[in-house]
């Protein structure tokens, strides 16, 4: 199929590893020319250089250097995008962070924390891209929750904020449809990469992870980085034109909603 991404332009948050890195190779097979931004600017180098022995013929790469959970970046960085490639078609957000424990455990600074890397860095960013969205006369974003936004399951501050971006997208998605801009949040459920929670669990407790597979995921394996990034590079072209204020799960069966 052909996702008709040719020339478009697309901005990916949290861009050089796991399912940013995903969608960003997706989306540049597809010809559309990709900005990453991560806050390490080594890693996001090497991430450029594997992004381009896969791009289409004249699809472009650019590294931008920054952190999305604080407050003046995701402005920044979306102007610079558009000021390199002239203009702005699709916004991946991909950023997210929230540790803690229980509700007596868990303090304010790390309820802070999480909503500060992982919901506000949606907001602000989402917020920059959309005038140029709607210049461009519509477009699409794409924001990454996780199956623990619509279940029990995961940490509770990240089932909080992945909850929380599930719902941005809905209300984002209503107010943004008479501008031609779609709005669809993807829920992944467990995938497994290098420098990934899952991977850093499996080398600490291979036993422990074996048994969790084989109990908890349908297909007896962990999901993988382009599973997702496929669907991402998907609704983020207008062969999804009727897809907009949902969240799409991409799990292998794990989740218990329906």
């Amino acid at each position: 199929m052909n996702l008709q991404l040719e020339h478009k332009v697309a901005l990916v948050t949290g861009g050089s590893r796991g399912l940013g890195l995903a969608s960003a190779r997706a989306l540049l097979a597809e010809g559309c020319h990709v900005a990453i931004c991560a806050r390490g600017a080594e890693r996001l180098e090497q991430a450029a250089a594997e992004l381009r022995k896969s791009a289409a013929a004249g699809a472009e790469v650019l590294t931008q250097v920054g952190d999305v959970s604080k407050p003046d970046e995701p402005a920044r960085i979306v102007e610079a995008t558009v000021a390199h490639f002239g203009g702005l078609d699709v916004l991946i957000n991909n950023v997210g962070l929230a540790r803690g424990a229980g509700i007596v455990e868990t303090t304010d600074e790390a309820w802070q924390e999480a909503f500060d890397s992982t919901l506000y860095p949606a907001i602000r960013t989402s917020r920059a891209a959309v005038p140029h969205l709607q210049r461009r006369g519509g477009g699409a974003i794409v924001i990454i929750s996780s199956i623990f936004g619509r279940e029990a399951g995961g940490r509770m501050a990240y089932n909080a904020v992945k909850a929380a971006e599930i719902s941005l997208g809905k209300s984002l998605a209503q107010q943004l449809a008479k501008d031609e801009i779609r709005v669809v949040t993807v829920a992944p459920g467990s995938i497994l990469f290098p420098g990934g929670s899952w991977h850093a669990r499996q080398q600490a407790d291979p036993e422990g992870i074996a048994a969790f597979v084989k109990q908890e995921l349908p297909f007896g394996r962990f999901g993988t980085p382009d599973e997702v990034g496929q669907v991402v590079a998907f609704l983020a072209s207008s062969c999804a034109s009727w897809i907009s204020g949902t969240t799409i799960v991409v799990d292998g069966c794990q989740s218990k909603m329906f």
